[in-house]
């Protein structure tokens, strides 16, 4: 009990966690792996918090203050009046003040999520109930991701986030992702990376990440789409440019496309006519 009343204290701090999947208790975001992110967590961190906190603390003073002084003990009589046209005046202005103050670094933020940059890896994500699709279209490559179950779980991989067949991108390079859905609404989310899109079935969304350090990053499905919304996670592998190309090499194979496939017969079958 004292550790989770820990963990509740802490979580309440701005700060990051050092690890790339949420963790029990936790109510600060995963540690940034992406600029997108660091835009994020510094607009959460020093704009939003401290506005917060200090309108919170002000509204508190003067709940206190006006229950205090003017409590029915100390005045007999009660007040006349009406309106302070100033104080009327102040408390539009102020927040109006406040408004513009945070949203011009938020603008800067949601703008640079939506300008995709020119991609070197382009992928493809499809929400299916429950499991996700992948394609990378440049690669002739396709498979499907779905959740391990527990009993299938290996030491160390956690729970309801590990797949069987990860995505993998090279590090400090333009992701782009395309993401739509098969059936029903779905959001492809990694917290990591400040990346979250609505998967719409007859839609194609976009959003895009930079990854700055190499390691296996966790998202979920964040859109609630049925009994089994929870069992839908994602699972990313930034990793080097040159154990990249080796997945690809391993990827071509074994997740090529099926019309690949035919077309490599058909071409192999003409050569032989010929």
């Amino acid at each position: 009990m004292i550790k989770k009343i820990a963990y509740l204290i802490l979580g309440l701090v701005p700060v990051t966690t050092k690890a790339n999947e949420p963790k029990d208790w936790q109510l600060g975001f995963q540690n940034s792996a992406s600029k997108s992110m660091d835009d994020i967590v510094w607009f959460h961190d020093y704009m939003l918090l401290p506005i917060i906190t200090g309108i919170t603390a002000f509204v508190l003073f003067l709940l206190l203050y006006t229950c205090f002084r003017y409590r029915a003990s100390k005045n007999k009589v009660a007040s006349t009046t009406s309106h302070n046209t100033f104080i009327e005046v102040i408390w539009t202005l102020v927040p109006c003040l406040i408004l513009i103050v945070m949203a011009v670094p938020s603008f800067k933020v949601l703008y640079s999520q939506d300008s995709i940059p020119k991609a070197d890896v382009t992928i493809k994500a499809i929400g299916y109930q429950w499991y996700w699709g992948y394609e990378y279209p440049d690669e002739n490559i396709i498979f499907d991701s779905y959740m391990i179950e527990d009993k299938d779980l290996k030491e160390n991989q956690p729970r309801l986030l590990t797949v069987d067949n990860e995505v993998f991108v090279p590090v400090n390079k333009v992701v782009k992702v395309m993401i739509t859905a098969n059936d029903v609404l779905h959001a492809w989310a990694l917290p990591s990376f400040g990346v979250k899109r609505d998967a719409v079935p007859g839609r194609i969304n976009e959003t895009w990440f930079k990854a700055d350090r190499t390691g296996t990053f966790y998202g979920q499905c964040s859109e609630l789409c049925g009994i089994k919304h929870a069992f839908m996670p994602i699972t990313v592998n930034v990793v080097t440019d040159k154990e990249y190309n080796k997945w690809l090499e391993k990827a071509k194979i074994e997740f090529a496309k099926e019309d690949t496939k035919d077309n490599i017969k058909i071409a192999k079958t003409i050569r032989e006519i010929k």
